[in-house]
Order: structure tokens, then sequence, then C-alpha cells
């Protein structure tokens, strides 16, 4: 223990464990693309046993209330007894949970819970790691006031460490979906344009579209599986929209229950929303050119220009020097 507590604290050390961690990060992030399986023949092998899941799954509920007494528990995760045990959907589940989850692409009640027993756990556990090195490991000089303030700090981040890695899947989610949604408006429209309906050329273009967006292809496949089971159409094209928590997309599915209500043509709004959606593209894009001038002024002047001045007026200084030395 004591030699454990020598190398935490000496600082060479600890550089060289992290130059070690740094060194291992950068190999793995190089070697696992080249391990890593075909992710979209798994993703999409997901999403066709979803239809017979969400099949299964209604056709269980409609039964449910008659068969309750006479089920068998199912053994429960250490995770779900948590959870049930504190009651914590209660106290931290709110409206939007899983909504967002879905966003994120995960699915079901087993991320809910995870999410859930996370939140719980992870105030406690910031909090012990900050407190036992504060306290017991590197002080680093500092008051007892302040030592119990970082562990709180601890805490307070592993409280809000669920959502911060939630909303950062959300935004890549959400970064790949945008990308490819204009392409992917222009092969729906030329199938249907050649008579496919709109579930066939859904499920042809998450087949085509999934070497590129896979996110988009699972929710395509999604919607597909949705149209064959749910009531209303107009639920799926929802749906749809509420899981990719994009305008663009939610423009579509409101374009495609008004085509079918009213009998419009569905390729003139897929044409119309795909030039949109191209122009949102370029303007966002043309909005991050026109930030980089603001965003490059401060390392300009931090990094350019001292170093600028050292190569214009480094010769001449070191000349006057050797003059009047």
């Amino acid at each position: 223990m004591t030699a454990l507590i020598d190398i935490v604290t000496d600082p060479r050390a600890m550089v060289v464990i992290l130059t070690a961690i740094a060194a291992f990060i950068t190999v793995a992030s190089l070697i696992m693309p080249l391990l890593a399986g075909n992710r979209l023949d798994s993703r999409m092998k997901y999403v066709a046993s979803e239809r017979d899941r969400l099949r299964a799954e209604r056709a269980t509920a409609l039964a449910e209330e008659q068969r309750q007494g006479r089920l068998r528990r199912e053994p429960k995760s250490f995770m779900k007894q948590v959870v049930e045990n504190f009651n914590l959907s209660k106290a931290l589940e709110t409206e939007t949970t899983r909504d967002r989850l879905k966003m994120a692409g995960f699915r079901g009640q087993a991320p809910v819970v995870a999410f859930l027993f996370f939140r719980a756990a992870l105030p406690f556990a910031g909090f012990a790691i900050a407190f036992v090195y504060l306290f017991f490991v590197n002080d680093f000089g500092l008051p007892l006031v302040a030592r119990i303030g970082i562990s709180i700090g601890g805490a307070y981040f592993g409280f809000y460490f669920p959502d911060i890695f939630i909303s950062n899947l959300i935004q890549r989610r959400q970064k790949s979906i945008s990308g490819v949604f204009p392409d992917s408006l222009d092969l729906l429209l030329i199938c249907v344009q050649a008579g496919m309906s709109v579930e066939a050329a859904m499920s042809k273009v998450a087949t085509e579209i999934g070497a590129r967006s896979i996110e988009l292809a699972e929710e395509f496949s999604l919607t597909t599986a949705e149209l064959s089971y749910l009531p209303e159409r107009r639920l799926a094209y929802e749906n749809l929209g509420k899981r990719t928590g994009l305008a663009p997309v939610r423009a579509v599915g409101t374009s495609l229950i008004q085509a079918e209500r009213y009998g419009t043509a569905v390729s003139d709004a897929l044409r119309i929303l795909a030039q949109e959606s191209r122009q949102m593209r370029m303007t966002l894009a043309e909005k991050k050119a026109a930030a980089l001038p603001p965003m490059l002024t401060v390392p300009m002047i931090l990094f350019f220009l001292p170093v600028l001045f050292i190569v214009i007026l480094g010769p001449a200084g070191i000349q006057m020097l050797q003059n009047f030395g």
C-alpha cells in the first residue's frame, strides 16, 4: 500500500503511467476498427428482429391482465433490484428520460434501468473517490473545507455524468443522421417515383444508406416495422421524428402524414424537403466557416505573432548584441 501511494504521489511516475495509457489508447484506436466486425449487419439483424419483438409484446400486453396472477417471476438483475427497491423511477426518471435514451439509440427497459442505476450510484462513487484521494493519498496542501468541497463537487459531477454521456451520444447520432439525410431523401424520392410504396422505399433506402450511416438505416428500418403493426401510420412517422430529434426528419414525417391524409403526391413533398435539407446543411457549413476568423484571432495573437516577431527581429537583435558586446 505504501509503494502504491508513493507511485501515485510521484509526478514522474504519474507522467509515465499517463503516457503509457495515451499510447495504449492511440494503438487501440488504430487497431479496433480493423478488428471490429460489420456493425451494419449486426444492427440490421437487430432491427429485423424488432418487428417480431414488438408484435410479441403487443400480444403479451393484451393477455397480461388475465395471466398476471399466474405468471412466473423472472430473475431480476442487480440493477433492476436496486431501482425497484429504492423506487428510483419515481425519484429520478423525468418525462424526457425515455425520449432522450431513444434519441441516443437505446431502446427498451434495460437502458432506462441502467441509466437510473448509474445516476444514483455515481454521485456516491465520485464523492468516495475524491474523498479517499484527498484525505488519504495526497491532500495537495489544501485546507479541510476545500477538500470537502472538492469531494462534494465529485458527487455533483457523478450525478450529471450520465446526462452528459447521453447528450454526447445524441449529438454524435444526430450529426451522423443529418449528414446523410438529404441524400437519403433523394434515394427515397427515386424509389417512390419508380412505383414503390413508402414501406418498400424506406426498406430499400435503409439497405443502401447503411454503409454511410448505420443510425439512419436503423431508424428507417424501425419505421418500416412500425408501419406494419401500428394501428395508425401517423404514429410511425411521428415516432421517427421523436427518435431522431431533428427538425428536417420531423418535417418529412409531417409531409408524409399530410400526403396520405389529403392524397397529395408524395414525390413532390420529398423533392422540396430534399432541397430544403440540403440548403440547411450548406447554411450550417457556411455558418461554421464564417465563425472561423474570430476563433482564430486569439490563437494567432498568442502563438503566431510572437514567433513572427522573433523571426523578424531576432537577427537584428543578435547583430546589435554583437556590435555592442
